[in-house]
């Protein structure tokens, strides 16, 4: 029941930011909507697959998962932002 619920909670930001992808108007803005869903939405999704699936081998692999998303996505987040403004600033 709680794992089903933050299922939903973390389709919801995805949807959410998806919507903002295309309704922001600048590249930054947009990085914000996708990082957002990239450390929300899936961290959400995540935890409620751990939460349905019980304690089990799976259950450890979605967690090192969760830590790699958790590592990756503010490292991609600002490796993006810094490299476009730096081809801007050229």
């Amino acid at each position: 029941m709680i794992g089903s619920i933050f299922i939903f909670l973390g389709i919801f930001l995805v949807i959410i930011s998806t919507i903002g992808i295309f309704r922001f108007p600048d590249f930054y803005t947009r990085l914000h909507a996708v990082s957002i869903t990239d450390s929300g939405g899936a961290m959400l999704l995540l935890v409620g697959l751990a939460l349905n699936n019980e304690f089990s081998v799976n259950t450890i692999k979605i967690v090192m998962l969760l830590l790699l998303i958790w590592i990756a996505n503010s490292t991609n987040s600002y490796i993006l932002a810094y490299t476009y403004y730096k081809s801007k600033r050229k």
